[in-house]
């Protein structure tokens, strides 16, 4: 029989808050700079933040499909897609919303170490959260990314159906109608996903990342 985790030394002493004590962190033998090495790119975390609607998963897609093509690693963080299954057990109170861009910002953080461009779309609506997800990191590896369309413009998209709804009161806690949205103060880059075509939006992404040595320049 296989001893649970709260009765197996390996596993750790676990405290009543569920947090494992006794536990190192083990390093990998191949480092993140050797995986540089090998791919001709830095990895990095790109952070897409707006309200919904405001085009954060179509440009993280389409960014993500420009890397792909030039044969960079990079993957996508989609919020949808993150709540189907890591943070299925989450709602959307304040204490939800933090607990889940706590744990983005975690696996952020591992892609960043196995030497990928990550692209996390989220609305992330909080400076705090960001700031904290932010801070896992050192500087140069976190660029924060706000989609800035205002909130006409993304009621008018509405491809979700979600802000008739909100206004209709059969969602709570929805972002920019009953829970509020704080704006980057100063994002490495402001796009303005409400008013640019989404081939621009990309653009200027790409040539941020040139820019700031993350991937080599297109000639």
């Amino acid at each position: 029989m296989t001893a649970s985790p709260a009765s197996n030394p390996a596993y750790g002493e676990l405290t009543s808050r569920g947090a494992s004590t006794n536990i190192v962190w083990h390093h990998s033998t191949v480092t993140r700079a050797a995986r540089a090495h090998q791919r001709g790119h830095r990895s990095a975390i790109l952070w897409f933040t707006g309200l919904s609607g405001a085009g954060k998963s179509t440009l993280a897609n389409a960014v993500n499909s420009a890397l792909f093509e030039q044969g960079l690693a990079c993957y996508v963080l989609d919020g949808d897609n993150i709540r189907h299954g890591l943070c299925k057990d989450l709602g959307f109170s304040d204490a939800d919303r933090e607990e889940n861009i706590r744990r983005i910002g975690e696996v952020a953080k591992l892609f960043l170490d196995a030497g990928v461009v990550v692209l996390t779309a989220f609305v992330s609506p909080f400076r705090a959260d960001r700031d904290k997800a932010r801070s896992l990191v050192d500087g140069g590896d976190f660029i924060e990314i706000h989609c800035a369309a205002d909130l006409g413009i993304c009621e008018e998209r509405d491809t979700k159906g979600l802000y008739a709804k909100a206004r209709a009161g059969e969602i709570k806690e929805f972002t920019g109608i009953s829970s509020p949205y704080e704006e980057p103060e100063n994002p490495e880059l402001r796009v303005d996903t409400g008013g640019q075509s989404l081939d621009d939006c990309v653009a200027q992404v790409i040539s941020h990342l040139e820019s700031q040595g993350i991937i080599p320049a297109v000639n």
